[in-house]
């Protein structure tokens, strides 16, 4: 059987709205077949965008305005869908929705007497439903909470059915706001993959040229290109206790948002701009490096030599908004290189590298809708298997 599902997300940078809509099929209990028949990206309006920001302060959001958000993300969010399916002429099925995540606390504290883990993913499900008159699966993190997850990474899903190889070890890392990576040894089961996130993906770089230059992001990283890289201070901030937290793990603004930003310019002090966006492009990727060579390599990956040998390499597989950076890209492949992957982008797998995660929560809704678990356990530390997601009727 074969569904249209429109997968819909929005990330940490809260830069817009991403759209796919993937056609899938599954045959008895083989692995899902997907066709991505369109992909579109429909940046917020600058108001929206910061009222999005705000409402991820916490000491600031208001409960009204919080409230507000949720229903109108809810619109927003069908009328990308409305117009995509629209202009591709595609009858919808059922739609995966993400949401902007708001806060994310994967690991428990103390509140009011118990320890818990909590999310907050924001965008009406049944507001979209009704819109679209077909059903929604939205809020997919809770359910790998309450099974003692982390509630992230939930891309690795896609991942393992993307890049799977027999001969080839491979690392598929997304860099959005935050960045995260998929650990795929040769030959691996699904309950074999590990994923964590690595740290800031776009979001310290965009945060550092809204600030000294008032533009969104470094285009073609043509500013951090100009720049030196400061490497005094790049190797300070790795030495922070969050770059040696073993996985999983995960990230967001409550680590690398405004307060960061606002100690990572201090450190900064005194150099040139350009310097400085050199200098926090050099952080996200060299963060990246780091994480495999302490967390990957030891654990999930053979000998290099032995790699050679007997199998087909190794690989890192790059997605999301950063593989457009190309001052990111070749400082991510020269830290990357000594290690011994080769550097590859989603696009050469049939992917383009900003529908990556649109894609993914489409399958996940997809499992979802047929009644499957979806999580990865060993990626998000859950103790079992889980059934993602809520699901709004039209």
């Amino acid at each position: 059987m074969s569904m249209i599902v429109a997968g819909v997300m929005s990330g940490t940078s809260a830069d817009g709205i991403n759209v796919a809509l993937v056609q899938l099929a599954t045959r008895g209990r083989g692995r899902p077949r997907y066709t991505l028949l369109a992909h579109a990206e429909y940046p917020f309006p600058p108001p929206v965008r910061c009222a999005i920001l705000e409402m991820m302060n916490a000491e600031l959001a208001r409960v009204a305005d919080l409230a507000r958000l949720n229903f109108l993300l809810g619109e927003l969010y069908a009328e990308a869908v409305a117009k995509t399916a629209r202009k591709h002429r595609v009858k919808l099925d059922l739609v995966g929705c993400h949401g902007q995540t708001l806060y994310h606390q994967g690991v428990a504290q103390r509140f009011l007497g118990r320890k818990i883990a909590v999310t907050w993913q924001t965008g009406e499900g049944a507001v979209i439903a009704a819109r679209l008159s077909v059903p929604v699966v939205s809020d997919f993190r809770p359910a790998d909470m309450a099974a003692g997850g982390k509630g992230a990474p939930l891309v690795p899903f896609l991942d393992y059915f993307l890049y799977r190889d027999q001969r080839v070890a491979r690392i598929a890392q997304n860099i959005g706001g935050i960045a995260n990576l998929t650990t795929i040894p040769a030959g691996a089961s699904l309950h074999q993959v590990v994923a964590f996130d690595t740290g800031p993906g776009n979001m310290v770089i965009d945060a550092v040229m809204e600030e000294l230059f008032g533009k969104r992001y470094d285009r073609d990283g043509r500013v951090a290109a100009s720049g030196r890289v400061l490497d005094g201070v790049v190797a300070r901030l790795l030495r922070a206790p969050f770059f040696r937290q073993k996985p999983p793990r995960t990230a967001g603004r409550e680590e690398f948002g405004r307060e960061y930003v606002g100690r990572f310019l201090q450190i900064c002090r005194g150099a040139s701009k350009p310097d400085v966006v050199a200098t926090a492009t050099a952080l996200t990727a060299r963060s990246m490096a780091d994480a495999v060579e302490r967390f990957v390599l030891p654990r999930f990956f053979i000998p290099r030599a032995a790699a050679s040998r007997k199998h087909g390499g190794r690989q890192m597989i790059v997605s999301g908004g950063g593989a457009k950076n190309p001052t990111l890209m070749a400082m991510l492949r020269d830290a990357v290189t000594p290690l011994g992957f080769k550097l590859h982008f989603s696009d050469e797998f049939g992917l383009p590298a900003e529908a990556k995660e649109a894609v993914a929560f489409a399958l996940l809704a997809h499992e979802t809708w047929h009644r499957r678990p979806s999580n990865v356990p060993s990626a998000t530390g859950a103790k079992r298997a889980a059934i993602l997601g809520k699901i709004s009727y039209a």
